[in-house]
């Protein structure tokens, strides 16, 4: 299990954005970088920075994900027929800690990916506690019924802090998310731009 050393947060500030749109990122305090050199101009930032920017801002984005488990959903969205940048985005989405996400039976992605390492979701009905595991469409991810009254799952079904994509078909009272189709870059609702083309000329440079 990959462990994220820095504040959560701090990649917000380090990019300037609020990558997840949430009320409690420090951006919307401070909108300058962290550190004391924060608030100095900007300078230009070559094709190789901005290319780099958005592998972070794209990695950051889903959470815990190490550079090894990265480049490696690259390298198999690269092996793929189609339109790589469409297919990095649908393995992405098609991870299980996101599609706990995108169902809304956690806030964050961070607590998503803790929620299926502890054993608190099912596939199909049977218990999955690996967070990069693949779902397929037609696969249903259910809250195992004895995790089904934690307040993390409550507060998050009825936050109305972000609304649930079309490509996951959600049941709040069984608890049960269908993985309806692999969305399309423009399907996914990120909070702030992403761009995915940018982050294929990254590894493929």
């Amino acid at each position: 299990m990959s462990k994220r050393h820095s504040a959560k947060y701090k990649i917000d500030r380090r990019m300037g954005e609020n990558i997840w749109g949430r009320p409690k990122s420090p951006i919307n305090q401070r909108s300058y970088g962290p550190g004391q050199h924060g608030q100095r101009r900007k300078q230009k930032v070559s094709d190789f920075g901005l290319q780099l920017r958005a592998k972070q801002k794209l990695k950051g984005y889903y959470g815990n994900l190490t550079e090894k488990q990265f480049s490696r959903t690259y390298t198999e969205a690269a092996r793929r027929k189609g339109n790589t940048s469409e297919n990095l985005i649908g393995l992405l989405e098609s991870r299980l800690d996101a599609v706990v996400y995108r169902a809304k039976f956690v806030p964050t992605v961070f607590a998503a990916r803790q929620f299926v390492n502890h054993g608190h979701v099912l596939v199909n009905g049977k218990r999955v506690n690996i967070a990069s595991y693949r779902v397929k469409v037609g696969d249903v991810v259910t809250v195992r019924e004895r995790s089904r009254n934690m307040a993390l799952v409550l507060e998050a079904l009825q936050s109305g802090e972000r609304d649930t994509p079309d490509y996951v078909e959600v049941d709040p009272k069984a608890m049960s998310a269908k993985f309806i189709r692999i969305p399309e870059f423009s399907e996914v609702p990120y909070p702030v731009k992403m761009e995915p083309n940018l982050v294929i000329e990254f590894y493929a440079s």
